[in-house]
């Protein structure tokens, strides 16, 4: 059994958090004293808070960069591309 502390900010992560459940994708933002700021993908990006204290199942791996790359053609798509506000 390990906990959400031994993630690093930064990082993604392929986790499984309880022993029934699904592999998920999380993205740790920042840490503080006791919690960590991460987001969590399904459907959609959620941010969410955990306690470091708080178990995780297993921890199946870190993502390089290459693996996140290839997970983000997947989740936002080929094509997905961001138009910046046009204010003029």
């Amino acid at each position: 059994m390990f906990t959400y502390d031994l993630l690093e900010a930064g990082c993604c992560y392929l986790i499984q958090e309880k022993e029934e459940k699904a592999l998920g994708l999380i993205k740790v933002h920042f840490k503080s004293d006791h919690a960590l700021c991460m987001s969590t993908f399904g459907e959609g990006e959620e941010i969410v808070w955990k306690r470091k204290v708080d178990p995780i199942h297993d921890i199946i791996e870190c993502l390089d960069d290459k693996a996140v790359a290839g997970w983000e053609k997947v989740f936002y798509g080929e094509d997905a591309y961001y138009e910046e506000d046009d204010e003029e």
